[in-house]
Protein backbone atom coordinates (compact mmCIF):
# COMPACT_ATOMS: atom_id res chain seq x y z
CA UNK A 1 0.00 0.00 0.00
CA UNK A 2 1.38 3.58 -1.02
CA UNK A 3 1.21 6.58 1.45
CA UNK A 4 -0.82 9.37 0.84
CA UNK A 5 1.73 12.17 0.54
CA UNK A 6 0.41 14.47 -2.03
CA UNK A 7 -2.20 15.99 0.69
CA UNK A 8 -5.41 14.24 -0.58
CA UNK A 9 -7.87 13.95 2.31
CA UNK A 10 -7.69 10.89 4.65
CA UNK A 11 -10.60 10.01 6.75
CA UNK A 12 -9.94 12.12 10.13
CA UNK A 13 -9.73 15.08 7.33
CA UNK A 14 -12.89 17.52 7.69
CA UNK A 15 -12.75 20.75 5.43
CA UNK A 16 -15.15 23.68 6.97
CA UNK A 17 -17.73 24.17 4.45
CA UNK A 18 -20.65 26.44 6.08
CA UNK A 19 -20.25 28.33 9.41
CA UNK A 20 -23.82 29.70 10.75
CA UNK A 21 -23.24 32.74 12.98
CA UNK A 22 -25.30 33.82 15.75
CA UNK A 23 -24.89 37.58 15.57
CA UNK A 24 -25.28 39.89 19.17
CA UNK A 25 -28.74 41.22 17.10
CA UNK A 26 -30.10 37.64 16.88
CA UNK A 27 -29.11 36.52 20.19
CA UNK A 28 -30.72 39.58 21.49
CA UNK A 29 -34.09 38.88 19.17
CA UNK A 30 -33.88 35.72 20.64
CA UNK A 31 -33.80 36.68 24.11
CA UNK A 32 -37.08 39.16 23.96
CA UNK A 33 -38.77 36.38 21.91
CA UNK A 34 -40.67 34.97 25.48
CA UNK A 35 -40.85 37.98 27.25
CA UNK A 36 -42.90 39.10 23.84
CA UNK A 37 -45.33 35.95 24.06
CA UNK A 38 -45.52 36.42 27.83
CA UNK A 39 -47.21 39.38 27.55
CA UNK A 40 -49.17 38.19 24.54
CA UNK A 41 -50.45 35.62 26.70
CA UNK A 42 -51.07 37.71 29.60
CA UNK A 43 -53.11 39.50 27.26
CA UNK A 44 -55.20 37.24 25.31
CA UNK A 45 -55.57 34.27 27.46
CA UNK A 46 -54.90 34.80 31.35
CA UNK A 47 -52.80 36.39 33.72
CA UNK A 48 -51.54 32.82 34.95
CA UNK A 49 -49.83 32.63 32.09
CA UNK A 50 -46.45 33.98 33.80
CA UNK A 51 -46.40 31.25 35.97
CA UNK A 52 -47.41 28.75 33.31
CA UNK A 53 -44.38 29.77 31.25
CA UNK A 54 -42.19 29.60 34.53
CA UNK A 55 -43.38 26.36 35.01
CA UNK A 56 -43.40 25.49 31.25
CA UNK A 57 -39.73 26.04 30.58
CA UNK A 58 -38.17 23.30 32.66
CA UNK A 59 -41.33 20.61 31.49
CA UNK A 60 -40.17 20.93 27.93
CA UNK A 61 -36.49 20.56 29.00
CA UNK A 62 -37.17 17.77 30.74
CA UNK A 63 -39.54 16.12 27.68
CA UNK A 64 -36.64 17.28 24.95
CA UNK A 65 -34.34 15.67 26.83
CA UNK A 66 -36.46 12.26 27.19
CA UNK A 67 -37.38 12.48 23.66
CA UNK A 68 -33.77 12.87 22.62
CA UNK A 69 -32.05 10.44 24.38
CA UNK A 70 -34.49 7.78 23.32
CA UNK A 71 -33.98 8.83 19.75
CA UNK A 72 -30.25 8.31 20.61
CA UNK A 73 -30.83 5.11 22.06
CA UNK A 74 -33.24 3.51 20.09
CA UNK A 75 -31.04 4.23 17.10
CA UNK A 76 -28.00 2.78 18.81
CA UNK A 77 -25.52 5.85 18.66
CA UNK A 78 -23.42 5.77 21.82
CA UNK A 79 -24.25 9.01 24.32
CA UNK A 80 -22.19 8.59 26.96
CA UNK A 81 -19.84 12.18 26.75
CA UNK A 82 -20.83 13.19 23.36
CA UNK A 83 -24.68 14.51 24.64
CA UNK A 84 -24.53 17.16 27.45
CA UNK A 85 -27.66 19.75 29.10
CA UNK A 86 -26.56 22.78 28.39
CA UNK A 87 -28.26 26.14 29.59
CA UNK A 88 -26.24 28.24 27.51
CA UNK A 89 -27.63 30.58 25.08
CA UNK A 90 -28.51 30.44 22.22
CA UNK A 91 -28.34 26.68 22.53
CA UNK A 92 -30.26 25.58 25.46
CA UNK A 93 -31.44 21.70 25.89
CA UNK A 94 -29.57 18.72 25.31
CA UNK A 95 -26.67 19.32 23.12
CA UNK A 96 -24.06 17.22 21.01
CA UNK A 97 -21.18 18.47 23.17
CA UNK A 98 -18.15 17.07 20.57
CA UNK A 99 -18.66 16.82 16.88
CA UNK A 100 -21.79 15.22 15.62
CA UNK A 101 -23.04 13.86 12.24
CA UNK A 102 -25.34 15.83 10.76
CA UNK A 103 -27.92 13.64 9.81
CA UNK A 104 -28.06 11.90 13.33
CA UNK A 105 -28.20 15.55 14.60
CA UNK A 106 -31.51 16.22 12.16
CA UNK A 107 -32.68 12.67 12.88
CA UNK A 108 -32.87 13.77 16.96
CA UNK A 109 -34.35 17.17 16.03
CA UNK A 110 -37.06 16.27 13.79
CA UNK A 111 -38.37 13.76 16.36
CA UNK A 112 -37.63 16.33 19.34
CA UNK A 113 -39.94 19.00 16.76
CA UNK A 114 -43.23 16.49 15.90
CA UNK A 115 -43.42 14.28 19.45
CA UNK A 116 -42.90 17.35 21.66
CA UNK A 117 -45.99 19.45 19.66
CA UNK A 118 -47.78 15.89 19.81
CA UNK A 119 -46.93 15.48 23.66
CA UNK A 120 -48.01 19.43 24.02
CA UNK A 121 -51.18 18.63 21.96
CA UNK A 122 -52.19 16.33 24.70
CA UNK A 123 -52.33 19.18 27.07
CA UNK A 124 -54.89 20.62 25.71
CA UNK A 125 -57.11 18.08 27.54
CA UNK A 126 -56.13 18.65 30.56
CA UNK A 127 -54.68 21.59 31.00
CA UNK A 128 -55.79 25.28 30.65
CA UNK A 129 -55.48 26.77 27.39
CA UNK A 130 -52.46 28.86 29.04
CA UNK A 131 -50.59 26.28 30.17
CA UNK A 132 -50.64 24.67 26.53
CA UNK A 133 -49.55 27.61 24.45
CA UNK A 134 -46.90 28.51 27.18
CA UNK A 135 -45.28 25.12 26.47
CA UNK A 136 -46.08 25.20 22.36
CA UNK A 137 -43.58 28.17 23.04
CA UNK A 138 -41.25 27.37 25.17
CA UNK A 139 -40.78 23.99 22.89
CA UNK A 140 -40.19 26.15 19.93
CA UNK A 141 -38.07 28.57 21.65
CA UNK A 142 -35.78 26.25 22.75
CA UNK A 143 -35.82 24.50 19.14
CA UNK A 144 -35.57 27.87 17.53
CA UNK A 145 -31.49 28.16 17.11
CA UNK A 146 -31.40 23.98 16.53
CA UNK A 147 -34.04 24.62 13.48
CA UNK A 148 -32.62 27.94 12.24
CA UNK A 149 -29.04 25.43 11.59
CA UNK A 150 -30.86 22.68 10.10
CA UNK A 151 -32.69 25.23 7.79
CA UNK A 152 -29.43 26.90 6.95
CA UNK A 153 -28.21 23.16 5.99
CA UNK A 154 -30.67 22.09 3.94
CA UNK A 155 -29.25 22.34 1.38
CA UNK A 156 -25.97 20.60 2.16
CA UNK A 157 -24.47 16.88 2.07
CA UNK A 158 -26.47 14.74 4.42
CA UNK A 159 -22.79 13.07 5.56
CA UNK A 160 -20.65 15.73 7.00
CA UNK A 161 -20.16 16.71 10.46
CA UNK A 162 -21.43 19.40 12.65
CA UNK A 163 -19.80 21.23 16.15
CA UNK A 164 -21.53 23.97 18.32
CA UNK A 165 -19.55 26.30 20.00
CA UNK A 166 -21.24 29.14 21.82
CA UNK A 167 -21.46 31.69 18.84
CA UNK A 168 -22.18 29.45 16.04
CA UNK A 169 -22.37 26.14 14.60
CA UNK A 170 -19.50 24.84 11.96
CA UNK A 171 -20.19 22.26 9.47
CA UNK A 172 -17.80 20.02 7.88
CA UNK A 173 -17.78 17.61 5.32
CA UNK A 174 -14.81 15.30 4.25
Amino acid sequence: MESNTKGAATFYQYKLIKKINISASLLRVYIVLPLVFLVLETVFLSWMSILFMIIAGPVMLWIQYVISRSVLVITGHPIAKRWKMSLRLPWPGYMPDQYINYSLFRKVQMHNLWIGLCITALFIVWAPPAFTVSLAVCHLWLLLPRLYTLLRLRSEQKDGMLKFSPADASYYAQ
